[in-house]
């Protein structure tokens, strides 16, 4: 049996995923990447193929002493739903990108949530929904 390295299983994993989740002009993707050193979020309409805002720890104002740990992501986090709601976006569909709803990922996603984005949402999450739920809510 071949073995498949860690990044063919995530991407195999994220196709899955993006089957389910669409991005709309009423309600867009949340799309997140993590990379070793840096994380990246952008909001996108998948209808018209456009990117509505976009944060990352690559951007001056965002990079602290690491790209790469919780502090950044909550950065991030908080960052793109700033930008999100000045463009207009208050309610988004969180595509994880595969990876695992955790560390990191958990951290920008929460941070954005705290930050004014899905205000609806936060309370259904707090009682006891995955992150997988809400995915197949969209």
């Amino acid at each position: 049996m071949a073995k498949k390295d860690k990044a063919a299983v995530r991407r195999a994993v994220h196709t899955r995923i993006r089957r389910r989740v669409r991005g709309s002009q009423e309600r867009p993707r949340l799309a997140i990447f993590r990379s070793l050193n840096h994380i990246y979020a952008q909001v996108i309409d998948d209808e018209r193929a456009v990117t509505i805002a976009s944060a990352s720890t690559v951007e001056k104002d965002l990079k602290g002493a690491t790209g790469g740990n919780v502090e950044a992501a909550e950065r991030v986090g908080r960052a793109i739903a700033e930008r999100a709601i000045a463009a207009g976006v208050e309610q988004v569909v969180f595509d994880r990108g595969g990876f695992r709803f955790h560390g990191r990922i958990k951290s920008l996603v929460d941070a954005a949530r705290a930050a004014g984005l899905n205000k609806n949402e936060r309370g259904e999450e707090e009682g006891g929904e995955s992150e997988e739920g809400s995915e197949a809510a969209a």
